[in-house]
């Protein structure tokens, strides 16, 4: 079920509220509870036995954990958590990666065990680790109630995409949570906005790389259309699902962090991964970077960490090569920022920003490739290789036809739109106005969004494939 669907928005969601605010206090987490793994169940039925397992080894470990008295025993029902938790990531999302790869480094003919990935699993995964981590280290105590917990871990608004959410982050909100009007509105609002970026220019920017991909007619600008279309896609697609996550939370009393903050004004790559995806950099630089010693160590570890960091960040993305090489290929360019042009990139105005925006389309061509092959070609023709002319007709054409939709993608992905507003906020005649208008605009984004999703318009959900 996507949140941009017509069952989750007339269906699922209205009905959900309306039992969660029905329920006395004390049952709410359970309702919650309830209505998660019901979310979970509609795509996949037999993997809630999946969460459920993965819930309650959380739950059991972390209790084992902070009533052993010895450290040995702290440890080995720590190991014992992460092992359960990394070897059900690792079959159901890994496995068949491995055996093709033992295959072609062996020559044997292992069959694959192609297994259907569950949905959100590295999400939740991840969560169950950063919980079992923390009531090890002492910062958090283990939670006693196994409803509260499952709530925690199932919640539907970030199940399936995050933000990775840590239980310390919203440990009292479990136990007393307030609701009021404001909070649901600012809520409503944020989930629209959201929706809009999904629905609205996500799908649409979509369907550009979609006609690429399958398109013959090539140019050198053809390329670079393709690869500035896929990156505001996964943009828009994956921060209007935090969006819509972030305003569900509120719906339901919660908080949840920010996960992505205007990532294509980075003057460098160090600031482009402090902006995007926040959630995970903080997990992995919390759970594994400052673990292996950080920066604190000498020279070539710093550099190993660094290389296992953006390795496994490339990895949690998916099972291929591709993923893999993309998070080495930020590796690489955060180690020549640290210790070579960082400081001369400071120094400069224009050409930064033009560094990393340059960079980061490359790297989102690795990304989107269905093989290194592919993404050599896509990376070679963007730079004129294989003779391909500059300019093709098809590329004209799509111009034409989406470049109003570029426009508001490249304008929405800056805070431009953002400071307008709050420069005219500052007016009391304009403050009035935009008061009185942003419940219309938002009202008309709704049912404009409903427009597009009852039309059957194209609505995929990237982030499903990782």
């Amino acid at each position: 079920m996507l949140f941009s669907g017509i069952p989750f928005l007339y269906y699922f969601l209205p009905c959900v509220l309306i039992l969660y605010f029905l329920s006395p206090k004390k049952l709410r987490n359970f309702t919650l509870l309830f209505a998660s793994l019901f979310f979970y169940a509609w795509g996949e039925p037999k993997y809630v036995i999946l969460m459920a397992v993965s819930i309650l080894q959380g739950y059991l470990f972390a209790r084992l954990i902070e009533i052993s008295k010895k450290p040995w025993c702290k440890r080995l029902f720590l190991i014992l958590s992460v092992a359960v938790s990394l070897g059900l990531l690792g079959y159901f999302k890994y496995a068949d990666f491995f055996i093709e790869n033992v295959n072609a480094l062996t020559g044997l003919s292992l069959p694959m065990l192609k297994i259907a990935l569950p949905i959100g699993i590295s999400f939740y995964t991840f969560q169950i680790l950063s919980y079992v981590v923390d009531v090890y280290r002492g910062t958090v105590d283990a939670q006693k109630s196994i409803v509260k917990l499952g709530a925690y871990i199932s919640m539907f608004p970030q199940l399936i995409a995050g933000p990775i959410v840590r239980y310390s982050d919203i440990e009292t909100r479990l136990t007393e949570r307030t609701h009021s009007i404001d909070r649901a509105a600012e809520g409503i609002r944020r989930f629209i906005i959201g929706l809009s970026k999904k629905v609205l220019l996500a799908n649409t920017l979509g369907e550009i790389v979609a006609q690429i991909t399958a398109s013959t007619d090539v140019s050198v600008l053809y390329f670079w259309l393709y690869a500035v279309a896929f990156a505001l896609q996964i943009y828009f697609d994956f921060s209007g699902y935090s969006d819509m996550a972030i305003g569900l939370g509120k719906l339901f009393g919660f908080d949840f962090m920010e996960n992505f903050n205007y990532p294509f004004i980075s003057g460098s790559i160090t600031e482009f991964w402090r902006r995007w995806h926040i959630s995970l950099g903080s997990w992995f630089r919390d759970y594994v970077y400052i673990p292996l010693g950080g920066n604190r160590v000498g020279k070539f570890r710093h550099l190993f960490n660094i290389l296992v960091v953006w390795m496994l960040t490339g990895f949690w993305h998916g099972a291929a090569w591709n993923f893999v090489i993309w998070g080495l290929f930020f590796a690489v360019l955060l180690v020549v920022e640290k210790f070579f042009i960082g400081r001369f990139l400071e120094k400069t105005h224009l050409f930064k920003y033009i560094y990393v925006l340059i960079f980061v389309l490359i790297s989102f061509v690795i990304f989107n490739a269905t093989s290194m092959m592919e993404a050599r070609f896509y990376i070679s023709a963007m730079f004129g290789g294989k003779g391909h002319p500059l300019v093709s007709s098809e590329f004209v054409y799509l111009l034409k036809q989406y470049g109003s939709v570029l426009v508001l993608a490249c304008i929405g992905s800056t805070p431009l739109v953002k400071i307008g507003l709050n420069r005219a906020k500052k007016s009391e005649i304009f403050s009035k106005i935009l008061n009185v208008l942003e419940p219309i605009v938002l009202v008309a984004l709704l049912l404009l969004c409903t427009a597009y999703l009852v039309d059957g318009s194209f609505n995929p959900f990237l982030y499903f494939r990782f």
